[in-house]
């Protein structure tokens, strides 16, 4: 990616986050979230050290749709060892996400399509941020994405049934594109083969049949906390 943050110091933690997240400053002076695979939980269905990776595919498979909704994610060096880079979001204070999914707000339908094809097991309302200064509504904390077996949960369940707008279709066609050249090739070198076959096999499910699935009925559907 061209971005390429170096952190000069790290300015604090978040406390609560499952896995070591740190709030850190650039040589530039620029803020970013910075999460050290060194930092990551162990977990007994994703591969130790995985998550950052995911967290950067999850930005790139964004951007090969065209969707822009995750801040800029890249792998990186920084002083706790490799991890996940992100551009800080201001977030508005005013943004209320848990009303916004409530209503299914038209806005969500990108994330939500996006959920579905990364495969996103913790989609909560709290990971639905707007920017303050643009009102562009991002999602953030995609370190359990990708897994090959079916493993979706979010919040974002109001559209199932309905059938995908035209515009998201034209973005699954780009995605399914590129996923036959540089952004496959990545995908399987940083987290496998057979996640990257489940990933265009859930591109291609969609474009047969361009409508938000229904939620599982023989697992939990919706992530806990669901905040």
């Amino acid at each position: 990616m061209s971005w390429a943050p170096e952190i000069a110091e790290i300015v604090g933690r978040f406390r609560y986050a499952s896995n070591a997240t740190f709030l850190a400053r650039t040589a530039g002076g620029e803020l970013v979230i910075y999460k050290p695979s060194a930092g990551e939980r162990p977990l007994w269905d994703f591969p130790p050290g995985s998550l950052a990776a995911r967290e950067a595919l999850t930005f790139e498979v964004s951007e090969a749709l065209g969707l822009g909704v995750v801040p800029t994610t890249v792998l990186a060096d920084g002083p706790l060892g490799a991890g996940a880079i992100q551009r800080y979001v201001d977030a508005d204070p005013d943004f209320d996400q848990v009303e916004v999914v409530e209503r299914v707000d038209a806005s969500l339908w990108p994330l939500a399509v996006l959920d579905v094809v990364c495969n996103n097991a913790d989609r909560k309302a709290g990971h639905l941020i707007r920017e303050a200064d643009s009102g562009q509504l991002f999602g953030v904390d995609h370190g359990l994405t990708f897994h090959p077996d079916d493993k979706l949960r979010t919040v974002l369940w109001g559209f199932a049934g309905q059938r995908l707008p035209a515009s998201l279709c034209a973005a699954l066609d780009r995605l399914d594109a590129a996923l036959d050249h540089e952004l496959g090739d990545r995908v399987d070198s940083l987290i496998g083969t057979e996640s990257l076959r489940a990933l265009g096999q859930r591109v291609r499910a969609l474009l047969d049949d361009p409508v938000h699935p229904l939620p599982p009925l023989d697992r939990p559907a919706v992530p806990w906390p669901p905040v």
